[in-house]
């Protein structure tokens, strides 16, 4: 899908090739009405397509292969879906009458610094959800260092952005530390399970050798799951250093295997769909060339202890000096504090509606 827009009463959808309606898949949902329309074989744009469009339409990537709109409306209604006689890579959906849509195209970049009304009153609401940011390494375990600068000191000042804003927007929230220590494996997803957390997230930065500083660079979100991608297993292995010091091998695959299956991993790859693509977008307020690493699976040790939809964030490469000067600006690091929160928060709507789940 690469671009949605509200026109002449009508949801419009646009997609890069022909469109198959035999994929499409319409079916509603009550209290309150929801009509749903699954693209199968489809993938969101990063680039074009908004997460809404006014207060009633949605969009999100709502697994690997499959696009979800959802219209919500004040009762029940037959919506006219229907490909335009010479739009083959077209889709248009009728909208129900009486509710509030913005009459235009949106663009992430656009979306960023607007402040709707419904927004403001929406944030001003107290939630129950409980939401858990962790501060990767910390103390005597530095993470990362490259250009005089460390990765505790980085994740530390953003996860304490990304604590202000969930606080400004009526989320009660926790952070494992506050300061610079060193925390446990167990110490730094206990506190998630102590509070009832709905969701868990951990904040780090990556690095590489010097042969290949100059070339990586971007974000990545990640859940956890083995994986054979060299790439993916090199992260991991050097996060999960320091957290699994002292701990043998077969207590290791004993812990991973315990949790590789269900529907923790995933929730987990729905909330890592959800940050990812909003942090991507806020970024490139600022930055059109951040590189977009996706969302991958991994097996971080520090996501096996929390029973909950939980990811591992790696903000950027310390090691990448463009890219390290822009991760220790205050201003970046709001656009990517603003889009951690606001992927958690679409995640958790989403949960409330009872759309995903």
């Amino acid at each position: 899908m690469t671009k949605a827009v509200v026109k002449k009463g009508e949801l419009r959808l646009f997609f890069a090739k022909k469109l198959d309606k035999s994929k499409i898949k319409h079916f509603a949902l009550p209290n309150p009405h929801r009509d749903i329309y699954d693209f199968k074989d489809m993938k969101i744009a990063h680039e074009r397509v908004p997460l809404g469009l006014g207060n009633n339409v949605r969009i999100a990537q709502n697994s690997a292969n499959t696009v979800r709109v959802v219209i919500e409306s004040q009762s029940a209604f037959n919506p006219t879906a229907y490909q335009p006689i010479f739009g083959e890579d077209a889709y248009h959906i009728s909208l129900p009458k009486g509710n509030a849509y913005i009459q235009k195209e949106f663009t992430p970049a656009k979306q960023a610094y607007s402040k709707p009304q419904v927004q403001k009153k929406e944030r001003s609401k107290p939630h129950t959800e409980v939401i858990v940011i962790d501060a990767g390494h910390g103390g005597h375990d530095s993470g990362a260092i490259a250009g005089g600068k460390t990765e505790k000191e980085l994740v530390l000042q953003i996860s304490k952005k990304v604590i202000t804003q969930l606080k400004k927007r009526g989320y009660p929230v926790y952070l494992t530390r506050g300061s610079d220590r060193f925390l446990k494996l167990n110490e730094r997803t206990r506190i998630a399970d102590k509070k009832d957390a709905k969701v868990f997230i951990s904040i780090h930065a990556n690095s590489v050798v010097k042969s290949k500083r100059d070339k990586m660079q971007g974000i990545e979100t990640f859940f956890l799951q083995n994986t054979r991608d060299e790439r993916s297993q090199r992260i991991a292995a050097i996060e999960n250093k320091a957290v699994l010091k002292g701990t043998d091998s077969v207590s290791k695959n004993v812990i991973i295997d315990s949790v590789l299956s269900g529907p923790k991993i995933v929730e987990s790859n729905k909330l890592a769909i959800d940050i990812h693509r909003r942090m991507m977008s806020n970024a490139r307020v600022l930055y059109k060339d951040v590189k977009d690493g996706g969302v991958r699976h991994a097996p971080f040790y520090v996501l096996v202890g929390a029973s909950r939809p939980s990811v591992l964030i790696e903000v950027g490469y310390i090691s990448h000096a463009k890219e390290r000067k822009r991760l220790f600006s205050s201003n970046y690091q709001k656009l990517l504090a603003k889009g951690i929160v606001e992927g958690i928060e679409n995640y958790l709507k989403n949960r409330r509606r009872e759309i995903d789940f």
